[in-house]
């Protein structure tokens, strides 16, 4: 009897553990483990919840919980979202399912993460609130798309090796999300590699960018969720050499994460010059109200005139459109006292503002004014879908909100920049400091490159919500990216100033009206970033994910010609 059960308990070891055996086996990479079983709805809400939580990773939009505060971001939480995705795509076979799996990981992702272009349609646009969440659903199911079509083909190609799935999956996945930044004009809001802003990665920003960011989280939380699913299904056991290649992962990740940024960064041979103080001043006027010539527009010509009139520091930096009105329509004796304050002395200023003319069309624009100098101009390059131009087929939408739109020009790329006191200070309004590769097109020369970065926005169309946080992280990794302080003056917050490693230094209340002043220290020198980014553009991350999709193709087709006995 003793010797009947042993075999009994033999066997029946022999099959729960047949996986494991194969897992640790050579014909390992030839096969996938899976359970069998069906996406059931419980599987679903993981999904939806995981992307969801992929959301609130980019900018943490609830009050202070232990040490993490309000609007900061969390990587580790990005890092278990895309971990959850990679664990649920494991027990699927085709392609489709795959598909689908992505779409509504995506579409939950990004809801959760521009949910809030609701206010801007529905409260100041009058949108019916019904269509405005069709909208904002509609542009997240739209987008989530690219995601659909990465997650699709990664279970499609997917090998059974840790290694080899976290590689293919980051790839992918890399490709979405260039897809977001180039097509259709492009809207990359909430990119994964903007969750490590604060985190182990941060340093490695002046080297690879957010992109690269982007690849590196994508990489660790596959080979993460695949491990974890591996030795689920075989008893955990693991093979050694995805779990090597995971704890060799941690071990850079402590040390890159104990290098300065300064590390990153070419020094300059110029001696540091001295701080420029500067004010940055926000309206706070009410959107609703802005383009109103009885309310906003008269509370903003009064508030910034006087601002303009009394400031004392060597530069004064207003907001996106401070001003909504062109030049000439500006009452002249208000104007002519702006204009003439600036025309002689020791100070400048950077003022949003419309510019053009009803014949050569108009342009969302910055006007510098310093003495003995002519005007300085700034025309925005990448204009806002629906908000600075129609695109085709939508005017029918347009019209349906009342909202003071127009089709405004393009400026070009790489403009110049407006210099001051030894400084090279490089404009850029609302979501332009989303896209780096276009403000990279200004580092080419180390000797032309900014020195210092400004950012004019109105994140008022939001509202008060995380909109707010999300923009002002997206700065973050602008300055940490290109070793530059960026100087941000908004209608409503975040008025702040970035200093080169990243690091808000000085920030005014948010919807409040005030006077931002501080010192600023600018900085030369170019990281390896900036170089890369400045000749290549997108192309390396291109080549990268286009490489996966090849390298990937390859093993199919040599797994497909030898098939296991």
């Amino acid at each position: 009897m003793a010797q009947r059960g042993i075999s009994t308990e033999n066997s029946l070891n022999a099959e729960l553990y047949k996986d494991r055996e194969l897992i640790l086996s050579a014909d390992y990479p030839n096969k996938r483990i899976t359970d069998g079983r069906p996406l059931g709805w419980a599987s679903v809400f993981s999904v939806l919840a995981a992307g969801y939580a992929h959301a609130l990773s980019i900018a943490w939009p609830f009050e202070q919980i232990g040490n993490l505060t309000k609007g900061q971001a969390w990587g580790g939480l990005q890092l278990a979202s895309l971990a959850v995705l990679v664990w649920q795509l494991q027990r699927i076979h085709r392609g489709i399912q795959g598909a689908l799996i992505g779409w509504l990981f995506a579409t939950s992702m990004l809801c959760g993460t521009f949910w809030w272009l609701f206010i801007s349609m529905h409260l100041y646009g009058g949108l019916p609130a019904a269509l405005a969440v069709m909208a904002v659903l509609g542009l997240a199911a739209a987008l989530a798309l690219y995601y659909a079509a990465a997650v699709g083909l990664y279970v499609w190609f997917a090998p059974a090796s840790s290694l080899s799935r976290a590689s293919v999956f980051a790839g992918f996945w890399l490709l979405a999300e260039l897809a977001r930044v180039k097509l259709f004009t492009g809207f990359p809001w909430g990119e994964g590699g903007y969750a490590h802003i604060d985190g182990w990665a941060r340093p490695l920003a002046g080297w690879v960018g957010v992109h690269g960011l982007t690849w590196l989280a994508a990489f660790t939380a596959a080979l993460l969720g695949g491990l974890l699913w591996d030795a689920r299904a075989t008893g955990w056991a693991l093979s050694q050499k995805p779990l090597k290649a995971f704890l060799a992962l941690i071990a850079i990740a402590l040390g890159v994460s104990t290098l300065p940024p300064a590390v990153l960064a070419i020094p300059s041979d110029k001696p540091a010059r001295p701080r420029l103080s500067v004010t940055l001043l926000q309206g706070n006027i009410p959107q609703d109200l802005k383009f109103q010539p009885g309310t906003g527009v008269r509370d903003a010509l009064q508030f910034y005139g006087e601002q303009l009139a009394q400031v004392q520091t060597s530069l004064v930096v207003l907001p996106e459109t401070a001003i909504p009105m062109l030049p000439e329509q500006i009452p002249r004796d208000i104007w002519n006292t702006v204009t003439n304050r600036f025309a002689s002395g020791e100070q400048a200023a950077l003022i949003g503002i419309p510019l053009g003319s009803s014949r050569d069309g108009y342009s969302n624009s910055v006007l510098g004014l310093k003495p003995g100098k002519a005007d300085y101009r700034y025309d925005k390059h990448h204009l806002v879908p629906f908000g600075e131009f129609v695109p085709p087929f939508f005017h029918w939408f347009i019209r349906m909100m009342a909202i003071p739109l127009g089709d405004f020009n393009r400026g070009s790329l790489a403009q110049a920049p407006f210099e001051w006191r030894g400084e090279r200070l490089a404009p850029n309004i609302c979501y332009e400091d989303l896209f780096g590769e276009e403000m990279g097109a200004n580092f080419k020369d180390v000797v032309s490159a900014p020195t210092i970065m400004v950012n004019l926005s109105n994140i008022a169309w939001f509202g008060n919500t995380v909109a707010i946080d999300q923009h002002l992280n997206i700065s973050r990794m602008r300055a940490l990216e290109f070793s530059r302080p960026m100087l941000r003056a908004t209608n409503t917050g975040a008025t702040v100033v970035i200093n080169a490693q990243g690091r808000v230094t000085h920030a005014l209340e948010r919807h409040t009206r005030g006077a931002l002043i501080a010192d600023v220290q600018s900085a030369d020198g170019l990281t390896l970033h900036a170089r890369w980014v400045s000749r290549f553009g997108l192309a390396p991350w291109w080549l990268l994910g286009l490489a996966t999709v090849l390298l990937a193709w390859s093993a199919r087709k040599r797994r497909q010609a030898q098939p296991l006995a």
